[in-house]
């Protein structure tokens, strides 16, 4: 059995950005190698700010080379020399509007060799066109109405062209758009305006930028005859965040992804996030959310690469319960995200009932998932996924019902948490998506309720995958979800902690026991072997793992919020 094969079933992954911690990576790393944290993990997931990007804390790929602001070669040798493997991500469905791929498409549009590598809304419904607005294709209302969406609105950014066209680009997740104020200067060419007329035109335009107000709404009086140029120009000026959506019927595409996992794998990558996959794969009167069977053909595809790299893919997929797609995607070999653990554990801790948990745990074994479970991470609490959901003529339970969800998330809402919704093509919310809290927050602040939390997860089969900020018992941080304005509720659970705070943090007792707990899953050879669950009573159960002579196991009373972890070292005592 080679060293990945071991680690990769049982290891303990730490999971942060690079400047998590301290300033830099290599802080990361110093704290890494204090005593306190020997042997307390064997993966480490880098989220991708490791990478340069410019949106979405990371996930708004440029390239997939090294940012040297946050991480140097040296700090990978470092990390190989704490014998420590790399997970990272590739957002299969998106790069950046400053990538050079679509930098290269807005500077020579059509004529540009990426042409094909985005995908123009426009050119991509040409043929099922109900009507137009605004330059942009509207579909079919039955094909509209499928389509899942991840903001209000279309999934569309128009750009500029050099030939004055604007385009319609796909664009299922973030953007915006930054008009700069002009100056006379920037009317030079128009050489049809009088002075007079280019100093009204740039108050007008730049009134309209401060307020935020739609361009084509001014109301030019002397320099109107030019309207249509001098707005072609402000557009020219304009900045553009975006993560937009690369066309997967392009070699082009392929090749770079190929690139991009043989880079990675250069890095030290052994496991491989596959962002937003279930977007990737799109088609004319699809959901184009996890088509089929398109989806799998991209999956197959993907694999092969990533074999040829000797990569282990991890698809990131969020949906309902109901919709089985974790058992899909599971029946397919791949190794799956246990996005219903945090969900079910905050529900277990809150009304002692292990019922709904331990009818996962059983599923997890019985059908043979291998997992990657957490409480809290870089994103929300997930809620959505344990719904249940109509399947063609039947509908097929949750996890827990609707009531047992809402009641999750108004609890966790009275604890300071906030939301992020999905919507219809309309802008209408239709339900909400995830819960954005650090998980001690939503545990209500309980020291005793983490460790309990902790100590489930780190017993539940597959790899645990442990927030910096809840090992550390990090609190909602309210100054930086408001500060990030618009969509900032992520940021509540992304606290940067110094080093001083970490030295601090490191005395308390929340934080050297979920240590301890760590190191007895990294290091146990237990974990290698077969786990078995007890239910005494509804508050009261055991889960043990045997293997040879080891052996460990953790009884849990709800009831009390407390637990007891024994292992053969107690027994042979």
């Amino acid at each position: 059995m080679s060293k990945l094969e071991q680690i990769i079933p049982n290891g303990v992954m730490l999971n942060a950005y690079p400047d998590s911690i301290g300033a830099t990576l290599s802080d990361m790393i110093s704290v890494l190698q204090k005593p306190e944290m020997q042997e307390a993990f064997s993966l480490f997931y880098i989220l991708p700010t490791f990478f340069n990007s410019d949106l979405d804390r990371g996930f708004s790929i440029i390239d997939y080379n090294i940012n040297n602001t946050l991480v140097s070669t040296q700090d990978l040798e470092d990390l190989k020399e704490l014998d420590i493997m790399l997970k990272f991500d590739i957002v299969l469905n998106h790069l950046s509007v400053a990538s050079p791929q679509f930098k290269d498409l807005l500077k020579k549009g059509s004529n540009s060799p990426y042409a094909d590598f985005f995908i123009n809304w426009n050119t991509f419904w040409q043929n099922n066109t109900a009507t137009v607005k605004d330059g942009v294709a509207i579909p079919p209302q039955d094909m509209l109405n499928k389509l899942f969406m991840r903001k209000p609105g279309l999934p569309v950014l128009k750009v500029n062209f050099p030939d004055g066209s604007e385009p319609p680009y796909w664009n299922t997740f973030y953007q915006k758009v930054t008009y700069q104020p002009i100056s006379i200067a920037t009317l030079s060419t128009i050489t049809s305006l009088t002075e007079s007329a280019k100093k009204e035109a740039v108050q007008l335009v730049n009134k309209a930028i401060k307020k935020n107000e739609a361009l084509e709404s001014i109301r030019f009086r002397e320099s109107e005859p030019a309207k249509n140029e001098i707005l072609d120009l402000v557009r020219n000026n304009c900045v553009y965040l975006g993560q937009m959506d690369v066309n997967a019927k392009s070699q082009k595409v392929w090749d770079f992804y190929d690139e991009t996992l043989r880079k990675v794998s250069g890095y030290g990558c052994k496991i491989l996030r596959l962002d937003a996959f279930a977007y990737l794969h799109k088609e004319v009167g699809e959901r184009n959310f996890f088509n089929t069977p398109g989806t799998w053909e991209y999956l197959d595809r993907i694999q092969k690469i990533a074999k040829k790299y000797e990569l282990t893919l991890l698809p990131e997929i969020h949906a309902e319960y109901g919709v089985g797609l974790h058992d899909e995607v599971a029946r397919e070999g791949y190794q799956i995200y246990d996005f219903f653990l945090p969900g079910l554990l905050i529900h277990t801790l809150e009304t002692s009932s292990a019922t709904a948990l331990l009818k996962w745990a059983n599923e997890i074994v019985t059908k043979g998932y291998k997992t990657v479970n957490m409480l809290g991470c870089h994103d929300g609490i997930p809620v959505l996924d344990l719904k249940g959901a109509q399947q063609d003529d039947s509908y097929r339970a949750g996890l827990l019902d609707d009531n047992e969800i809402e009641n999750c998330i108004e609890t966790i809402l009275e604890r300071g948490g906030r939301v992020k919704n999905i919507y219809d093509p309309e802008g209408n919310k239709i339900s909400y998506y995830q819960v954005n809290a650090t998980y001690y927050s939503a545990l209500g602040e309980s020291d005793d309720k983490l460790l309990l939390a902790r100590a489930i997860q780190l017993f539940m089969p597959g790899i645990p995958q442990i927030w910096y900020l809840d090992l550390f018992a990090g609190k909602n941080d309210y100054n930086a979800a408001d500060a990030a304005g618009q969509g900032g509720h992520k940021e509540i659970n992304r606290t940067t902690l110094s080093l001083d705070q970490v030295e601090q943090r490191l005395e308390m007792e929340v934080v050297q026991k979920q240590l301890e707990m760590i190191k007895l899953r990294n290091t146990s050879v237990a974990f290698n072997g077969t786990f078995t669950i007890e239910k005494k009573a509804n508050n009261h159960f055991s889960m043990s793992w045997e293997h040879q002579d080891a052996f460990a196991m953790l009884t849990v009373d709800l009831k009390k919020l407390s637990y007891a972890i024994t292992t053969s070292k107690d027994k042979t005592s």
